[in-house]
């Protein structure tokens, strides 16, 4: 479906072809939210492609209503998908000249599109982000203004350690202070919570890495890109706000303990380093440090001060951690076993067997340990 906003001779002059594919985070609490204000601060033409990997019952019902109102095309899976594998089958549907990722917890702002799109003709890049940020007041707390990324060789005497180099710009700044340094610039990194991307682009670099499970999605597509000589730009004129979410219902706890379990973290960073041929250093000692420590500080450490009333007790600390690791690997365990998922479809279209692009095909790469891979079912 495409929504219209733009008196008709403009849009005729002007109109772009844009596709937003939507995806879930890491829980599912600001589904409606998120895209109520896609349709409201969006006002050039888009379409508009939704993966509803596992929600609850209200969300589902939600998005059904959603889809047949709005007229969007709505994929689901009755389990959960990670998040390359929601971007790769969402990016099947696509037949337009740009494809915008978002995840299902970023609130936009207005105009948000229009800029992403201006940039990208006006500098002729593969690849834009915006201007991110995160949590309360909505636009101000700065997450990413884009970044850099490269792969360089640590000569230190007689050794050399191939290393992975990242700067990410303008981190926790708030944007009303540093308005003169918010100007649209190159840059070599960005994040799929919200990224426009030309979509030919698929055909030198392939389809996103399914076998990037939890983390390093936005390194490796960075990496890539740069790879293949493609120009990227920030456009903090565009500005979204990713809006953490923490919920204790049973599926949104369940999915986000998935989402950054560890054993996925550890296969991510694993095939990561050996997909980009380098060698361990601090950095991935760091990643392996740290296993676990987005569900400890989003839920477990607020739940144990909540029930001991901000009492320090580092012995239940200790406990209650133990147990949450030994839960976490059994989802993880439980969720590696479950039937391959069947999409189903509401949409004017049928999922191909494989994706086009530009006359060109090619097959999704899947992760054949968790990825149950998806079969389309007539609805």
């Amino acid at each position: 479906m495409t929504t219209t906003l733009l008196h008709p001779c403009t849009i005729q002059a002007v109109q772009p072809s844009i596709t937003i594919v939507v995806t879930p985070r890491e829980s599912f609490s600001y589904t409606q939210q998120s895209l109520e204000k896609i349709y409201q601060h969006t006002r050039m033409p888009f379409n508009l492609v939704y993966v509803d990997a596992g929600s609850p019952r209200h969300i589902r019902k939600y998005l059904r209503s959603a889809a047949t109102k709005k007229g969007f095309t709505l994929l689901r899976t009755d389990h959960f998908l990670s998040p390359n594998q929601a971007r790769n089958l969402g990016l099947s549907q696509v037949k337009t000249d740009y494809v915008v990722f978002i995840e299902n917890d970023i609130h936009v702002s207005t105009g948000w599109l229009e800029h992403l799109w201006h940039c990208a003709k006006d500098t002729n890049a593969s690849v834009v982000c915006p201007l991110l940020c995160i949590g309360s007041p909505l636009h101000e707390n700065i997450h990413l203004a884009g970044g850099e990324a490269r792969i360089f060789m640590d000569i230190k005497g007689a050794f050399i350690r191939r290393r992975l180099y990242e700067k990410r710009f303008l981190v926790n700044r708030l944007a009303s202070n540093i308005k003169h340094q918010l100007y649209r610039r190159s840059c070599e990194f960005t994040e799929l919570h919200c990224t426009l991307v030309k979509r030919d682009i698929f055909e030198k670099i392939g389809p996103l890495d399914e076998n990037l499970l939890s983390s390093q999605e936005g390194m490796d597509f960075s990496l890539s890109v740069n790879q293949a000589k493609e120009q990227m730009f920030c456009e903090p004129a565009a500005v979204v706000t990713h809006v953490p979410q923490t919920s204790y219902r049973w599926l949104d706890l369940a999915y986000f303990m998935l989402r950054w379990s560890d054993t996925w973290e550890v296969e991510s960073l694993m095939h990561f380093q050996h997909k980009w041929d380098l060698d361990m250093d601090q950095y991935f000692l760091n990643r392996y440090k740290q296993l676990g420590h987005r569900r400890h500080q989003a839920f477990l450490y607020p739940l144990l001060r909540l029930l001991t009333r901000g009492r320090n007790m580092p012995w239940l600390k200790t406990i209650a951690t133990q147990v949450e690791q030994w839960l976490n690997q059994i989802i993880a365990d439980r969720y590696a076993q479950l039937p391959d998922n069947t999409v189903q479809k509401i949409g004017p279209t049928t999922l191909p067997e494989h994706n086009t692009v530009s006359g060109k095909t090619f097959e999704r790469s899947i992760v054949q340990k968790h990825s149950h891979r998806p079969h389309l079912i007539p609805h």
